[in-house]
């Protein structure tokens, strides 16, 4: 199944520690605005997780939960 990715842009405090670990996946625009995307390609499902693991505000939300609920 493919993992999925949602930023919980409340949360978000445009760290971009996101950025530096997948900058396939997640895109700074500006200062705080962050673009992703919600479908991880294969290849950048670690570099996803480190991303994930690195937001200091626990921001990132990944995995078979995320896709069953995101339409």
């Amino acid at each position: 199944m493919e993992m999925r990715t949602v930023v919980d842009l409340t949360r978000c405090q445009g760290y971009a520690q996101c950025v530096f670990h997948a900058p396939d996946v997640f895109e700074l625009h500006g200062e705080e605005g962050l673009l992703y995307a919600t479908a991880v390609p294969d290849d950048q499902v670690e570099r996803v997780r480190l991303a994930a693991a690195a937001c200091p505000v626990q921001a990132i939300l990944l995995g078979e939960a995320v896709s069953s609920g995101a339409r």
